[in-house]
């Protein structure tokens, strides 16, 4: 089995997949065990990083027999850095490989090829929308 070179948390990778399924049914009320059950994930986490993105005013939730989870605006409107950041917070740029508190990135001879790998994906994070991805 290979690495995975860009890897994600659990939360935000359940995030990103929760937020494509509501871009896909827009306008739509989906229920949460819908979510889970489309994406094979337990409720109680789903219902974590649901409440996180409601917070960030990315979703919107209806409570009740008839209730569930909705997108606040369009999907071409959501990036996904956007989703990525209500989930894990404000993405630092030029962090250590090795999480060194006092390294900075700058004076190794990784940082600016690392800082520039961080750039690049943030960009693509941030010009990336769920419409994008729902049409695939």
């Amino acid at each position: 089995m290979m690495a995975k070179l860009v890897k994600f948390s659990e939360s935000a990778s359940l995030g990103i997949h929760a937020m494509i399924v509501l871009a896909s049914r827009h306008g739509q009320l989906v229920p949460l065990k819908e979510i889970a059950s489309a994406l094979s994930a337990s409720e109680a986490h789903l219902s974590k990083v649901l409440q996180r993105l409601h917070k960030s005013e990315l979703l919107k939730a209806t409570r009740g027999p008839l209730g569930g989870y909705a997108l606040t605006r369009e999907p071409k409107e959501i990036s996904l850095l956007e989703v990525y950041q209500a989930i894990e917070g404000p993405l630092h740029p030029r962090s250590c490989l090795f999480s060194m508190p006092v390294c900075t990135g700058m004076a190794c001879e990784l940082g600016a090829f690392v800082g520039d790998l961080e750039e690049r994906l943030r960009d693509k994070l941030a010009n990336t929308t769920l419409a994008d991805l729902v049409q695939g």
